[in-house]
């Protein structure tokens, strides 16, 4: 019996050093970072597979794919900016070589 008291107060103690320990780590990001620059005056494709976060030499449907991610989060309907909304469609025509030579409305 006492050895089992021992064992719980043990394993109480070590708990609670494990949490105050996860307690005190740094915060991380969860969520990965996308671009956080300024734009460019004309949109190079470096810059636009920064935006999107993808690589300048990815397939057409992951830049759909991460155009469509990157759309819900700042899409101006759900709150987001128009300015934002249409660098990110002139990055997927630029990546998806749809470019018009007009760039960006703004």
């Amino acid at each position: 019996m006492g050895m089992a008291v021992a064992a719980t107060a043990y394993a109480g103690r070590y708990g609670i050093q494990a949490w105050q320990a996860f307690k005190a780590r740094p915060p991380t990001a969860r969520m990965r970072k996308f671009y956080e620059g300024g734009f460019q005056s004309v949109m190079t494709r470096r810059e636009a597979a920064l935006i999107l976060g993808v690589r300048e030499s990815t397939a057409a449907d992951k830049v759909k794919e991460a155009h469509r991610r990157v759309m819900v989060a700042n899409h101006p309907d759900a709150g987001g900016s128009h300015y934002l909304a249409s660098k990110i469609n002139e990055a997927k025509d630029i990546l998806l070589g749809k470019t018009k030579g007009g760039g960006s409305a703004f």
